[in-house]
């Protein structure tokens, strides 16, 4: 079972120390679950391999909560951004301008005004073109826009072609072999300060070998551009790392930070490390509630109250995430399907999972602390679920469960003619 969710002897599934039932029965269904102890324990794993040489920035995008980037705050995290939206959840959940990096391949003017105001750490531009305006942006001021390039190494992460990020068709990054010569410019911008390089080539990777072959040619290109005396203060080789979401044997953050360290290990810079599904995935589940059981043809169906406006990963990527029972059952298991209320045929969480359930059963999706309430939309006018924190045996409400107001909140009849 994930970290920080177990089951004791009475058959019953606990997050920490308090019963996945009794959070139901509180909070109702579904809801996203998160453990503290296993976010902590995965975060202090990669701080621990890393040391001195660097820091973790965690990447926002996989689990935004106000609540987890606060815990993540205090224990010292850096953080990685996409928006202005993610920049601004950073600072009020207590994160420090100075340890955000901000990625992103289409960053808007007033969103880089935003980043240069609050003072943060880089802005990893993806493009001449955005390094254009970054510059002009910056010459507002009178003070350099501190950047980095992110680079696009042409390396196959091997992973799902929706997040492979590193290929030379991927739309990220800047190609190696233009990179040398943008570098040069913008050495030679007054409004820009050269501060790295950067890359991220793409998510839920089974193996560090594309990691540490992006990480060799970040390598390579970081003596030339010395050699040239560009001065550089850090090279961030993003994430990437996967996360076991049925039988996965994913590397462990030591592997990881191994594989992206060593061939960096003679440069003088800082290594930054962008970790977000492998820290907060396997610390959530997604609880849901079986609302009908029926058969279509030979098919077995559980109808659950989760659907993909709740959890998106399933039917955007085809992925495939272990369903456990809450409460075990000695009754004989079938072959399920279990799918949401959503009318789309892609609703469906997983296509044959070996149940026994009736109407009423609680199930726990596993691995859902990833891309699970970040990416959860209103679709079909379904209010999105709430989000709680077990800290041993103690539950947090971290975000209430949408409302009727909230769905149409902003907006507006037109007036009667």
């Amino acid at each position: 079972m994930s970290a920080g969710f177990r089951y004791r002897e009475d058959g019953r599934l606990w997050a920490e120390d308090v019963p996945l039932e009794t959070l139901a029965q509180r909070f109702g269904t579904p809801c996203y679950v998160y453990a503290r102890s296993a976010i902590e324990d995965r975060w202090h794993r990669y701080q621990q391999a890393l040391g001195s040489r660097g820091r973790i920035c965690y990447a926002v995008k996989a689990n935004g909560n106000l609540a987890l980037l606060g815990l993540l705050a205090r224990q010292g995290a850096g953080f990685d951004i996409v928006s202005g939206g993610e920049l601004a959840r950073v600072l009020r959940a207590g994160g420090d301008p100075a340890s955000v990096i901000f990625s992103g391949v289409g960053k808007g003017t007033e969103e880089i005004r935003q980043a240069l105001a609050a003072g943060i750490r880089c802005l990893n531009a993806e493009s001449a073109a955005e390094l254009e305006r970054i510059s002009a942006i910056a010459a507002e001021s009178g003070q350099p826009a501190p950047v980095a390039l992110r680079i696009n190494p042409d390396v196959n992460p091997e992973t799902h072609p929706y997040i492979a990020t590193g290929l030379a068709e991927s739309k990220f990054g800047i190609p190696l072999e233009e990179a040398e010569a943008l570098y040069q410019q913008a050495h030679r911008d007054p409004n820009l300060a050269v501060r790295g390089i950067a890359c991220h080539i793409g998510s839920q990777l089974m193996s560090v070998a594309p990691l540490a072959e992006a990480a060799e040619r970040l390598a390579d290109l970081a003596r030339r551009l010395q050699e040239q005396g560009i001065a550089l203060e850090h090279i961030d080789v993003g994430g990437g790392l996967g996360v076991r979401y049925v039988d996965e044997q994913p590397p462990e953050p030591d592997e990881h930070v191994a594989a992206v360290t060593a061939p960096l290990a003679d440069l003088g810079v800082e290594i930054l490390l962008e970790p977000g599904r492998a820290i907060v995935a396997e610390a959530g589940i997604l609880l849901t509630r079986v609302e009908y059981c029926k058969r279509n043809g030979s098919k077995a169906f559980a109808v659950v109250d989760a659907g993909m406006n709740d959890y998106l990963r399933p039917a955007l990527y085809g992925a495939a995430h272990a369903i456990d029972p809450v409460i075990r059952s000695d009754g004989p298991s079938r072959t399920t399907a279990v799918v949401g209320p959503v009318c789309e045929s892609a609703d469906t969480l997983a296509e044959a999972c070996p149940l026994a359930v009736a109407p009423g059963a609680l199930l726990a999706v596993r691995g859902a602390g990833a891309y699970g309430a970040s990416m959860a939309s209103q679709y079909n006018a379904r209010p999105r679920p709430p989000e709680v924190i077990v800290d041993g045996d103690r539950a947090h409400l971290v975000r209430r469960r949408e409302t009727i107001d909230d769905l149409v909140r902003g907006e507006a009849l037109l007036p009667e003619d």
